[in-house]
């Protein structure tokens, strides 16, 4: 086995068990969010990556801190900080494996935050697999067949920030450390959650903090997992990878809820996972 090979293997490993730690975050989240407000778990998340950052914060000083680019930091925390809050609460209104799919739909976002953003313009192929991914959306968000699901929305509306930090993290990888971006995004992100926090201070029972507690350390480790993913292979190679996040939600969602998808969720789960790992190949062809 040559050394490319061993690389990617060793990428998709990273990224299976990324997915595979946020789809068990994910259900503990649920389980947090009958014990506290969602505004307190993400809050400690974003405090508790903060802390393991210290660190490093320590050791640089204001010479590691120092950006000529803190517009983007401040759109990349902001986009980041929609995603979580907006995922955390779909998960705590609708099945899991429904949150998790509409948080995965964030590839067929990216070419529409290019497009509008960067002013990158699409071929005419690139449009068939948002088409597709979009319309197995729209199954999910009406999941009966009824009225549009509220919190189907707000777990879109996830994907559509996600999509966001995916594109400014990439332009800031230009420039920037890895560590800079995090701190500046841990550091937005328990900002914009404090005012939320204060205006309407919850009770934390004591049992409520161990499952935060892990809450925020998993969130880190899985950002770095997939960060470290990333350098051993492709977006492309690594995407239908991380559709495996709704496998594993949908096991949870099963197993502690009695969750399951009926045949209009998961004609739309099909749609969504092959308009994604689609909208990921066709982008790769170009730099």
């Amino acid at each position: 086995m040559n050394t490319h090979s061993v690389n990617i293997a060793l990428g998709a490993l990273l990224a299976l068990a990324s997915s595979f730690l946020m789809s068990t975050t994910a259900a503990l989240i649920r389980y947090a969010s009958t014990l506290t407000s969602i505004e307190m778990i993400v809050l400690v998340q974003y405090c508790i990556s903060l802390a393991v950052l210290l660190p490093w914060v320590l050791q640089e000083g204001s010479k590691g801190l120092k950006t000529d680019r803190f517009g983007l930091h401040l759109v990349r925390g902001l986009s980041g900080w929609v995603c979580f809050y907006a995922y955390y609460l779909a998960l705590k209104h609708i099945p899991l494996v429904d949150a998790t799919l509409l948080r995965n739909a964030a590839p067929l976002c990216v070419p529409l935050w290019l497009l509008f953003w960067l002013k990158v313009k699409l071929g005419w192929l690139k449009w068939l697999p948002l088409l597709v991914g979009f319309t197995g959306i729209g199954l999910i968000l009406q999941p009966a067949g009824g009225a549009l699901s509220f919190w189907h929305l707000v777990g879109f509306i996830s994907a559509i920030a996600l999509a966001g930090s995916i594109v400014t993290t990439r332009v800031l990888t230009g420039s920037e450390p890895t560590n800079r971006i995090l701190f500046y995004y841990f550091l937005i992100s328990a900002l914009a959650t404090l005012p939320l926090v204060l205006i309407n201070l919850p009770p934390v029972p004591v049992e409520a903090w161990p499952p935060m507690v892990v809450i925020g350390l998993s969130v880190w480790l899985i950002m770095r997992l997939y960060t470290q993913a990333y350098r051993y292979a492709k977006a492309s190679t690594l995407s239908p990878i991380s559709y495996s996040g709704v496998v594993f939600a949908g096991f949870w969602g099963w197993l502690f809820w009695g969750q399951v998808p009926d045949i209009v969720t998961l004609a739309g789960v099909v749609l969504v996972v092959a308009g994604g790992i689609g909208s990921v190949v066709l982008g790769s062809k170009k730099a």
